[in-house]
């Protein structure tokens, strides 16, 4: 087995697909920008959809990336020996390019080569592949090219549950083949289909690498045909694939995870437990790539998951004894946080060699971001751990766990361990039945709030978009070129922005940026885009997104007067009208706060 470490892995994996001719791309930002389904990527080709489905990459057919991602669904399984709520997804796709061929060559080839690749035993490969059904037929392709690498009586058929892909009810999908490594001591050898099934479910073998092969389309949970053009889409988790590599049986005990790993051991000394000091590693490192990303804890949409993974560690703490060693009052908070300030910088640390966090000398923090890390865990670990003493007074009072979890912020758990200690029982039936109608109320208004984006591209809803542009640029006149945005969702009914801003915007301010939109859509100025190298554009002055991430080659879009003076330069997908002349009569019906230092506007169109 090799020793190559995480980062290694990572340079290695880009390193062969760019020797591929394919374009690396720096890894998008954890929060969507236009994807309306979800609230984080949670897989690396989310960012790339408009181009699955037929919209041509600036960088071209070939790309590559490890991308950062965020999976939420199976948190109550964080705490095993490979799930984790922050993993690094690393993936090569070809958008009408090369098909099954390739790209089954490239994984095993990158999987087993000493040279260029990670080294496995290919002896301890096993691949699954799509059995068909109504929606596609049996991928026997797919096996006689895996024939040529692998014994066919390694190869296995399973259905759609296992062997199909899709984001979703909407986009593009398509049946794949999944490659799983034996990580067993002495090896599992030929199975039988039901010896490898077995195998898979009391997890002897672990899935380290998937190739979809995306030629359909789905519409409203339905496959509906087949898309324009094949695409590859391939992920292989850095973590999982680090475990194996580093002979390991579980993440945790990986070079991601174990420096964290011995810090909380260390601290927590004869109360060490080892499922809680997994659960506050994965949630530290989570709610650190979050905060790094633009998102602050609350009590909606994103900021409720990143304030839920917060408090999940402070809760997990507790039961270390981390929050045992503190005063009762006014300084409560400060051992247990500075226990958590030592997780983060070790996780600053370990990924100096990326983007994500920032950069670290020695023990200093040497980056805008990563004091903003460290300051939002703080505070919201100082507002948890008041908001614990209350709970524990009320829970003396009160043992119903849906009030503790919704008033107080507590979670099941740690409500069931606190009645244990007293000797009561707990409905978690009758909680659960509660939450899950709780959460369906929330989630049926989230989805009709948060659009993360355009909503769209109908005609009103590019109408607003481009508007939305003037806005921005706007705001920066009247009041100075430090206003950022922060955040945008655009619908066809209205647009909105989220800018930085320290007080309410006044009515005469408002009333100067509403004139100076509808001014530039009177002067009827058209609006341009061009593709150009990122440095072109950053030296040109555009505007980029806080927390966003951009390849070589960008899209800019400006709105030009005669006299080629800008008034807007904006990083930009698209899509936008030709000319301000065709927006209409801009309205703003609203200015309001939206969390701490963060203004928000909502305008329409007439």
């Amino acid at each position: 087995m090799t020793t190559l470490s995480s980062s290694d892995i990572r340079a290695r994996f880009l390193a062969f697909f760019k020797a591929r001719a394919h374009a690396i791309l720096p890894s998008a930002s954890l929060v969507p920008e236009n994807d309306p389904s979800v609230l984080f990527n949670t897989a690396g080709m989310q960012p790339l959809v408009p181009y699955l489905m037929g919209q041509k990459h600036p960088l071209g057919t070939r790309l590559a990336s490890s991308q950062k991602c965020v999976r939420t669904g199976d948190i109550e399984e964080v705490g095993n020996h490979k799930n984790l709520t922050f993993f690094e997804m690393l993936g090569n796709w070809s958008l009408g390019d090369y098909f099954k061929e390739d790209a089954i060559k490239w994984s095993y080839e990158f999987l087993t080569s000493k040279e260029e690749g990670l080294g496995l035993d290919p002896a301890r490969l096993y691949v699954t592949v799509f059995e068909g059904d109504e929606d596609a037929p049996r991928d026997l392709e797919a096996v006689e090219i895996w024939k040529n690498y692998i014994p066919e009586n390694r190869i296995y058929f399973l259905p759609k549950k296992n062997n199909w892909w899709s984001p979703g009810d909407n986009g593009p999908c398509g049946p794949d083949t999944e490659m799983f490594y034996d990580v067993t001591p002495n090896g599992l050898g030929d199975m039988t289909h039901d010896e490898y099934v077995a195998a898979d479910d009391d997890g002897r073998v672990v899935e380290i690498w998937n190739d979809v092969f995306m030629e359909y389309e789905k519409k409203d949970g339905l496959v509906i045909g087949k898309l324009a053009q094949k695409n590859v889409d391939t992920g292989s988790g850095l973590e999982r694939i680090t475990m194996i590599v580093q002979g390991k049986s579980n993440v945790y005990d990986s070079d991601l995870f174990a420096p964290v790993m011995n810090i909380i051991k260390d601290t927590a000394g004869d109360l060490y437990d080892e499922k809680s000091a997994r659960i506050i590693a994965d949630h530290v490192k989570a709610s650190a790539m979050l905060i790094a990303d633009g998102v602050r804890p609350s009590n909606k949409d994103q900021g409720y998951v990143l304030r839920r993974l917060i408090r999940r560690a402070a809760i997990r703490a507790k039961k270390l004894g981390f929050f045992e060693k503190m005063e009762p009052h006014a300084e409560e908070y400060e051992y247990s946080y500075n226990v958590f300030s030592d997780l983060l910088s070790k996780f600053f640390e370990l990924y100096e060699d990326t983007d994500y966090l920032g950069k670290v000398s020695g023990s200093q923090v040497s980056s805008e971001k990563h004091l903003l890390v460290l300051d939002e865990f703080k505070k919201e670990v100082e507002k948890f751990s008041k908001t614990l003493e209350l709970g524990l007074k009320e829970f003396e009072k009160n043992t119903d766990p849906f009030v503790l979890a919704t008033t107080y912020g507590f979670p099941i758990e740690l409500t069931e361990e606190l009645a244990a200690e007293k000797g009561v029982a707990i409905d978690r039936a009758g909680f659960d039945a509660k939450m899950k109608a709780h959460q369906d109320l929330s989630r049926s208004g989230s989805a009709e709030k948060f659009k993360g984006g355009l909503a769209n591209t109908n005609e009103t809803t590019v109408k607003l978009h481009t508007a939305h542009h003037l806005l921005l640029a706007a705001l920066q006149e009247v009041l100075g070129k430090e206003v950022k945005q922060k955040g945008s969702n655009i619908t066809e009914e209205r647009l909105r922005i989220d800018f930085n801003f320290d007080r309410k915007v006044t009515p005469e301010e408002l009333a100067k940026v509403e004139s100076l939109v509808n001014g530039w859509i009177a002067e009827k100025l058209p609006v341009m885009r061009r593709e150009m190298p990122r440095e072109e554009a950053e030296a040109l002055g555009a505007e980029m997104e806080f927390g966003a991430k951009y390849p070589d080659i960008v899209s800019v879009y400006t709105v030009q007067k005669p006299d080629d003076a800008y008034v807007s330069k904006e990083f930009c997908g698209g899509p936008h009208v030709t000319n301000t002349g065709d927006i209409g009569v801009f309205k703003i019906q609203k200015e309001e706060a939206s969390s701490a230092g963060i203004r928000r506007i909502k305008a329409v169109l007439s």
